[in-house]
């Protein structure tokens, strides 16, 4: 059960990070790119630090119960759940490469978390 509860927590700050990442996309597109001023004012840039502050604090819990070398690879998976805002939050192509980059990723992480 314990190890279970590990692997929710960084799983959970995965989802954090990712979502992190899709506010900070928002945020910039919204504020027409790196205008400093205006990124600044932006909510959706300060929700996306938020979340990131409460990821870093689920992985300090997931760094007290999980070997780095298990917890860090098995972040990867932000790459892969990225793909899925990408397309359909902000119409981004899913080329064939970009799968069989998620299929090798998923793979990887199969075998560490094993």
């Amino acid at each position: 059960m314990s190890k279970m509860i590990s692997y929710i927590l960084l799983f959970s700050n995965i989802i954090l990070l990712v979502s992190g990442q899709v506010l900070f996309k928002i945020g910039l597109q919204r504020s027409g790119g790196l205008q400093w001023i205006k990124l600044l004012q932006s909510p959706a840039i300060w929700a996306g630090f938020l979340l990131y502050g409460f990821a870093t604090i689920l992985w300090f819990a997931v760094l007290s119960r999980l070997p780095l070398s298990v917890a860090y690879p098995l972040q990867s998976l932000a790459y892969v759940l990225a793909l899925i805002p990408a397309f359909f939050l902000f119409g981004e192509n899913i080329s064939a490469t970009k799968l069989a980059g998620v299929a090798v990723i998923l793979i990887g992480t199969y075998l560490i978390a094993k």
